[in-house]
């Protein structure tokens, strides 16, 4: 029994240091396209708020992608290893995507994907995502413009997820 648990907290581990990325630990930052509220400007002593500052408004759902970011954000999306974590319509290892974007705002979401190690310590949503999954999203050095595109993604795969409900409603 001994033996079974030391073996389940060793493959934890090393999923977890693996991550889902491919930037080989590379980090890129761009601070002068970076978010006006991100959380890598909170103070260094990092407190968990009652409630998260990013995701107050409209859902990121609203609007419509445009097609050259959907395709770009699907390629980074590939790229980086998400998928070994997240898909759309079933749990993984992390949380299922399928309805992300009208669940959260644009804002929340871009802050996840850029500071994941700062979110969690900072905003309950992700704090809460953190204590249920219990796996530390890795960072993927991906830029705002970047996060933004991924974002596209989820939306684009949103509104298909809907239109093809509403086809099936139809029938």
């Amino acid at each position: 029994m001994r033996t079974l648990l030391g073996v389940t907290a060793l493959a934890a581990l090393l999923c977890l240091a693996a991550g889902c990325g491919g930037n080989g630990g590379a980090t890129t930052t761009n601070d002068a396209t970076a978010s006006a509220a991100t959380p890598a400007s909170a103070p260094a002593e990092l407190k968990l708020a009652e409630v998260s500052q990013y995701d107050a408004g409209p859902r990121a759902f609203v609007g419509a992608a445009d097609e050259a970011d959907v395709k770009r954000g699907a390629q980074l999306f590939q790229d980086k290893g998400c998928s070994a974590c997240h898909a759309f319509g079933r749990k993984i290892t992390g949380p299922d995507l399928a309805g992300v974007t009208q669940r959260r705002t644009a804002a929340w979401i871009e802050n996840q994907i850029l500071h994941p190690d700062v979110m969690v310590k900072t905003d309950p949503i992700s704090h809460e995502l953190f204590a249920k999954y219990m796996l530390q999203m890795p960072k993927q050095g991906l830029t705002p413009d970047e996060a933004r595109a991924v974002i596209a993604y989820f939306r684009h795969m949103d509104h298909e997820a809907g239109e093809a409900h509403a086809k099936e409603a139809g029938k």
